[in-house]
């Protein structure tokens, strides 16, 4: 019998093509019509693939992309949720100067590169076809639960209850986020954005200098008090990414912010950067500074349920000759979500190839038949469930 790797290797030239309509579709975060446009491309092409599916829901996501659930019944008691957003961090018209591109990396090997190619149109392919494979080889079947999302670049602000929601009813949750050098990603760090508003009292700095309290120098005295917050072998890292304020240079200023990127490994030290925020003070008492805490993602560990999932997955590699590593990161995912509700859950079986968020966004299209014949006997696995 044909296997799954086989069967991925001669598909490979197809899945590329599936994979290079999708980029051409450009899906930036914030152009809802470009996201209208990507999502139904994304239906036409999965029923393309699976035929129609038992249960179909446009989610509508208002300002954000719509999500869309598409549920395939199985042949086995096992319910496996796969998860995939198409949204991208790059803005409409990108492509035009970008295009997509064939080269070769400094080793010589194929690679190709294009505007969300690597995060992660390819997962989302590779998922598509990974239940493909599992049917053409007359194997047992999972049902099998796809949610696309068009908002995960900017915190899954509409799909995260639908996510919830749908993981809730899975044994076991798959996110095709691309790989890390070809590892899956067992564990992510929780995500903090914070906002800090400094509100002062504006006056002419040169003829009145001491009639004014400035936001700005409040904000930066908060901002170094923040950074210090920092616990690195505690895993914590603080970034002040965005500051804004004041309305000219001769005046002192009356109101600044600054957004702060907070990483986190665990739930305690939530709890410890909670504490030490609140207790920012400044110096000068007629500045007011609010803190507004906003934890986008829970972290995301392991734990025994995932690492039971993880070694299905890489039993599922082993049968390909693969020995497949796990690695834990600092970016976030819809995985932490899943991970929160104590469901198994995997990040991190899409593309192998680097520059998430980069001009270099590329991918290696030799490794699309592995790990999408991964993914297929992970599925094919989990048919029983995850026993």
């Amino acid at each position: 019998m044909t296997s799954h790797l086989e069967s991925a290797q001669s598909a490979q030239p197809a899945m590329v093509q599936d994979i290079a309509d999708l980029v051409r579709l450009e899906t930036h975060s914030y152009d809802l019509t470009a996201l209208q446009q990507g999502a139904e491309h994304i239906r036409q092409l999965t029923i393309g693939h699976l035929g129609e599916p038992a249960n179909l829901d446009f989610l509508d996501g208002g300002d954000q992309g719509p999500t869309v659930k598409m549920t395939y019944p199985g042949t086995g008691v096992g319910r496996v949720l796969v998860i995939a957003h198409y949204d991208t961090v790059w803005p409409t018209g990108t492509l035009e100067r970008w295009g997509i591109r064939e080269s070769t990396d400094d080793a010589g090997r194929p690679t190709l590169s294009g505007p969300g190619i690597f995060d992660m149109k390819t997962g989302l392919v590779q998922g598509i076809w990974a239940l493909r494979l599992l049917r053409e080889a007359g194997r047992e079947t999972p049902t099998v639960t796809y949610l696309f999302n068009g908002d995960e670049e900017i915190g899954s602000l509409s799909s995260r209850p639908h996510i919830e929601a749908a993981a809730r009813e899975a044994d076991a949750v798959l996110v095709l986020e691309p790989t890390s050098g070809g590892a899956v990603k067992t564990g992510r760090k929780g995500i903090g954005i914070f906002r800090m508003t400094a509100t002062g009292i504006e006056a002419h700095a040169g003829l009145n200098p001491t009639a004014g309290a400035s936001a700005i120098h409040a904000i930066a005295e908060a901002i170094t008090a923040a950074t210090r917050i920092a616990d690195l072998s505690q895993g914590t890292s603080i970034n002040v990414g965005l500051v804004n304020g004041g309305s000219g240079t001769n005046v002192s200023a009356g109101h600044a912010t600054a957004m702060v990127d907070i990483r986190v490994e665990n739930s305690g030290e939530m709890q410890r950067v909670d504490a030490a925020f609140d207790a920012i003070a400044i110096s000068d008492d007629r500045v007011r500074l609010e803190i507004e805490h906003n934890w986008n993602r829970p972290p995301m560990a392991m734990g025994q349920p995932g690492e039971k999932l993880f070694n299905i997955v890489r039993t599922a590699a082993a049968g390909f000759g693969h020995d497949l590593e796990g690695i834990s990161v600092g970016g976030g995912s819809d995985a932490n979500f899943v991970a929160a509700l104590g469901i198994p859950v995997l990040c991190g079986m899409g593309a192998v190839g680097d520059g998430a968020h980069a001009r270099n966004e590329y991918i290696y299209p030799d490794a699309i038949p592995l790990y999408t014949a991964i993914t297929a006997e992970t599925l094919g696995m989990l048919a029983t469930g995850l026993s």
